[in-house]
């Protein structure tokens, strides 16, 4: 590839080279023509004789598109004694690029005995800054910025018989930035695993710790038995152990209250042992937890008290035991209705045993997919959907959760499968039907925005959302927009594959650290080596860049390797 480069860039310099010859020998020919026609007048043929004693630099050396501009400050140094007082001198800065050549605002100067409004050229001479400014177009990417001087000398025009070049152009290298956007799918809450409990409880008299067999009869009892005995049969629970916790009522004194649930704990599971002998319980183990404030605020918060607030307050506001049941008995009615609704439930032994679920397999969920998809559940259908390769599928699946569930996460997710596949219209219609408060849809909307070149609009969605992924994106509207350090201090440390370009950008390849081995990160790291005239890693990566078509032409002409390419 590059022999042929170079074929093609000898044979194109052999032809320029003639018609550059043949234009000097013209040229030559009008020099010695406009000179001796000045001279003859006493005109100022010296400013045309002595042009290359006029000083031009340009800031950038290289011109650079930004956001689809080129801006530069050019300097015009003038000798002294160089400027005739009676001379007009107007140059035009033209672009000249493989498409044709665009001209840009003239640079006028006077010399001093001219009445005109022009800038000032004395005989002292001058350093005249002046700005040029074109409109990016494609082809611009190979350029010469060129000057066009002509003197104005009583009444007759003596242009210069050549053009001065100023400096060559365009970097393009920011639209390099990859503009698809950063968006992430919403996580389902798929459990593989999930912890149940099956509980039952047994009820004391005050102060007793004797467990009544009327207790052991109950239908809370009966239901625990009978769920234990279920589980035998069911293949995806498994018992993992119970659990004897025993209580008393907050009501008297603390330790007597300590020492009654420790004989509720003996007694309560010697009455388990006895019916839950021939049960699966896995291992069983006992604790005593003393007075059950906990229970108490949670009947209390769940009861028609009148004055649970203020039961509740009094909670908030004491931890000691002692004082809080002071506190509260100090409302005599609500007292009574609490010795009456409340603290007998309080006294008490429960029983708790610990299940595990073994959810649906990832293999479960594909086969369920394809033939009983109805009995999932929003969870599974959610997670089904990223077991499957094929985007229609996907689709479908998330199909079935927003008709089933009205997902939200389902419909942002299929969202998001249309914007892989660049269908920003059909991802816009489901965005359109979710929570318009939700950052996923600020971000996603604000990505749409983006491919539709519709920077402000963009910018809004990204600045109203706080997912890392609307600042990563708010940074590429900073690289189109010509704020490279912005953009660079929104991708710092994020490891976004815009990072390595905001640090070129910024004028530090040496920070650039590109992870990929895709073409994309081969050019940047081509980009990056040329800046560092490493001239055998640059074009080693442009090799592999040049697997993709569009980068195999781009190279061709970007600046960035005109002396690697040379």
């Amino acid at each position: 590839m590059y022999d042929n480069t170079l074929l093609f860039t000898k044979n194109y310099f052999n032809k320029n080279n003639l018609i550059f010859m043949r234009k000097n020998i013209i040229n030559l020919m009008l020099i010695a023509v406009v000179s001796v026609a000045m001279a003859s007048c006493g005109n100022p043929s010296k400013m045309i004789e002595a042009a290359d004693q006029v000083k031009i630099n340009c800031n950038p050396e290289v011109l650079e598109v930004i956001a689809g501009n080129i801006d530069a400050v050019v300097d015009v140094t003038f000798p002294a004694e160089y400027f005739h007082p009676k001379a007009i001198l107007e140059v035009i800065p033209v672009l000249v690029y493989s498409g044709g050549e665009v001209e840009g605002k003239p640079f006028v100067y006077q010399g001093e005995k001219i009445t005109d409004n022009y800038k000032l050229v004395t005989e002292d001479g001058a350093t005249i800054s002046e700005r040029v400014h074109f409109k990016y177009v494609p082809g611009m990417e190979k350029s010469q910025l060129v000057a066009r001087a002509t003197v104005l000398y009583q009444g007759k025009e003596f242009p210069f018989p050549a053009d001065i070049k100023i400096a060559d152009g365009a970097n393009t290298t920011y639209m390099l930035v990859e503009t698809e956007g950063a968006y992430e799918m919403m996580k389902d809450e798929y459990m593989e695993v999930i912890p149940e409990t099956e509980e039952a409880q047994i009820l004391y008299l005050v102060n007793s710790a004797t467990v009544r067999p009327s207790q052991l009869r109950s239908e809370d009892i009966k239901n625990f038995e009978q769920a234990l005995k279920d589980l035998a049969k069911d293949e995806r629970r498994e018992v993992k152990g119970t659990k004897i916790v025993a209580y008393a009522s907050p009501e008297g004194a603390v330790d007597f209250n300590n020492r009654l649930s420790a004989n509720r704990e003996k007694s309560a599971e010697r009455a388990f042992n006895q019916f839950a002998r021939k049960l699966e319980t896995g291992a069983v183990s006992t604790k005593s937890l003393g007075e059950d404030w906990e229970g108490f605020q949670e009947l209390v918060k769940n009861s028609n008290i009148e004055d649970k607030e203020l039961i509740l307050r009094v909670l908030s506001m004491y931890s000691d035991s002692n004082v809080r049941e002071r506190e509260i008995r100090n409302m005599s009615q609500v007292y009574k209705i609490l010795a009456e609704t409340v603290l007998p439930e309080l006294r008490r032994a429960r029983f708790i045993t610990d299940i595990e679920y073994t959810n649906y397999s990832a293999d479960e969920l594909k086969e369920l997919v394809e033939t009983n998809i109805d009995v999932l559940d929003e969870e599974a259908l959610l997670r089904a959907a990223t077991l499957v390769r094929d985007n229609n599928a996907k689709l479908d699946i998330y199909d079935k959760a927003i008709r089933k569930f009205d997902s939200d996460r389902a419909k942002y997710n299929a969202a998001c499968v249309h914007l892989n596949l660049m269908k920003n219209d059909a991802a816009k219609s489901l965005l359109e039907k979710m929570n318009k408060k939700n950052c996923y849809y600020k971000n996603a909307m604000g990505v749409i925005a983006m491919r539709e070149g519709k920077n402000a609009e963009a910018m809004k969605w990204f600045g109203d959302c706080h997912r890392p992924q609307a600042k990563i994106n708010a940074a590429v509207i900073d690289i189109l927009e010509g704020r490279y350090k912005e953009a660079l201090a929104k991708l710092d440390g994020t490891g976004d594959h815009n990072e390595p370009l905001a640090h070129i950008l910024n004028g530090q390849p040496e920070k650039a650290v590109v992870k990929c081995k895709c073409p994309h990160a081969s050019y940047l790291k081509a980009v990056i080596a040329a800046r560092k005239g490493d001239a055998e890693t640059c074009k080693k990566e442009l090799e592999n860049a040049a697997k993709r078509e569009d980068y195999a032409k781009r190279m061709l002409t970007d600046i960035e390797f005109a002396k690697i390419l040379r």
